[in-house]
């Protein structure tokens, strides 16, 4: 016989509390196993997920169960548009109010975009394109919401700057993929301090309308929007470029041969270096005595005039180059000038653009085609603009590092085209 006092206390949860632990193991119970917030040491967890996988839902849930179970704590939600972060993030059908049990939450500001919740944590609400906006604030955690359309890295390296309340911040990537420079970097960052998950739609198919997922898969199965919208593969070659990742890969060595026949330093120059100036392209390429050709180095970035300079005339030395191949077009014999200053010795060969890029590169296209050229090891930036280079020569950014490469390649792929015009005494 069990008496009164001999009753074991089972304690009393507050409401707010009780709705909590209610609610999330709710979702522990519905959710797939790659939606729940895993465990290891992880900085940035990406989630690349088609059309329909729960990407929102992913999120919301994350953010609502760090703010719960971490009183007063600064969250930060960022979406392409402020709209975008107050439908979708907060007010969606999965969003923030959907997952956090009204006990929970203490007020809803609507036009500030702040949530206080009861426990004193509060989630403040970001749009991407007012990167300024994130200058200053800091925080425990946040969740970025379809990474892939915005417009700028701004507001992430903003948001970044600031992650760092408490022993643990962390950022949360919900998006479907899309081909920018901040998803392909930090997908190249994976197993490093980026954490992915790949989803695709058909991974949620229980939770969809059986009738559009067939419309889907008729209209988009095995096109290039099909592979990126739903089935969420990071699509890094573009449509129609000259070169494409898969040929890249297969003509690459980890090293180049012990003996080389030729090698020259290729220069496309710019000539300011403000940040939204054009890059210098630097590359370095070799003829082997096998008669293939090998790109060895791409040291393309934005500098001053004398800072290009000082990393080509290193090059030119380190890699026991014969000549320098340098683009004349806009600089004229300021390039030249430049270089001889600093080293009268080596050869320099200007050369000029008589025709368009895209038809400059073509012949070199055809190089990789005929699988002639061989990459050493990664240089991913420069491939990366590769395979961004279409025959209607339409890019966001003008491409110096194929540029560059286009004239090393050139040069030493024509070896009968004579001597080099100046020789520098």
């Amino acid at each position: 016989m069990i008496l009164p006092s001999q009753t074991p206390f089972l304690p009393v949860l507050p409401l707010p509390a009780l709705q909590a632990f209610n609610n999330r193991m709710r979702w522990l119970l519905q959710a797939r196993a790659p939606q729940i917030t895993p465990a290891g040491d992880w900085r940035i967890w990406l989630i690349l997920a088609g059309r329909g996988w729960g990407k929102t839902r992913t999120g919301a849930e994350d953010i609502a169960h760090y703010a719960l179970w971490n009183p007063e704590s600064r969250c930060a939600v960022v979406a392409p548009t402020y709209a975008d972060a107050r439908d979708t993030c907060i007010e969606g059908e999965s969003g923030l109010l959907r997952v956090l049990p009204p006990a929970c939450v203490e007020k809803w500001n609507r036009s500030m975009g702040e949530m206080w919740l009861t426990n004193g944590s509060r989630i403040k609400l970001f749009s991407a394109d007012q990167p300024e906006r994130l200058r200053g604030p800091q925080h425990h955690r946040a969740w970025c919401d379809e990474l892939g359309a915005w417009k700028g890295s701004d507001a992430l390296d903003q948001l970044l700057f600031g992650l760092r309340l408490g022993t643990d911040p962390r950022l949360v990537i919900t998006t479907t993929p899309r081909n920018t420079e901040m998803l392909r970097d930090l997908f190249r960052r994976r197993n490093e301090d980026v954490l992915l998950t790949h989803g695709r739609t058909m991974d949620n198919q229980e939770n969809l309308s059986p009738h559009v997922m067939r419309q889907l898969q008729d209209r988009y199965a095995g096109t290039r929007l099909g592979r990126q919208e739903l089935d969420a593969e990071l699509l890094t070659d573009t449509e129609g470029a000259l070169w494409n990742r898969a040929q890249i890969d297969l003509l690459r060595v980890p090293e180049a041969p012990d003996e080389l026949r030729r090698t020259v330093v290729a220069i496309d120059p710019a000539l300011s270096s403000g940040a939204d100036s054009d890059e210098t392209g630097i590359i370095v390429a070799a003829r082997g005595l096998d008669g293939l050709l090998y790109v060895l180095a791409d040291w393309s970035g934005r500098y001053a005039p004398d800072a290009w300079a000082e990393r080509v005339l290193m090059l030119y030395s380190e890699m026991n180059a014969q000549m320098i191949v340098a683009e004349t077009n806009a600089g004229g014999e300021l390039v030249e000038r430049i270089l001889k200053q600093k080293a009268p010795h080596i050869l320099f060969k200007p050369v000029r653009a008589l025709r368009n890029k895209v038809e400059r590169a073509l012949p070199i296209a055809a190089l990789y085609e005929q699988g002639r050229v061989r990459h050493v090891s990664a240089l991913s930036l420069l491939e990366d603009q590769m395979c961004r280079f279409t025959t209607d020569g339409n890019m966001h950014k003008s491409p110096d590092r194929v540029d560059a490469l286009v004239w090393a390649l050139t040069e030493l792929s024509e070896p009968a085209r004579g001597e080099p015009r100046v020789r520098m005494l």
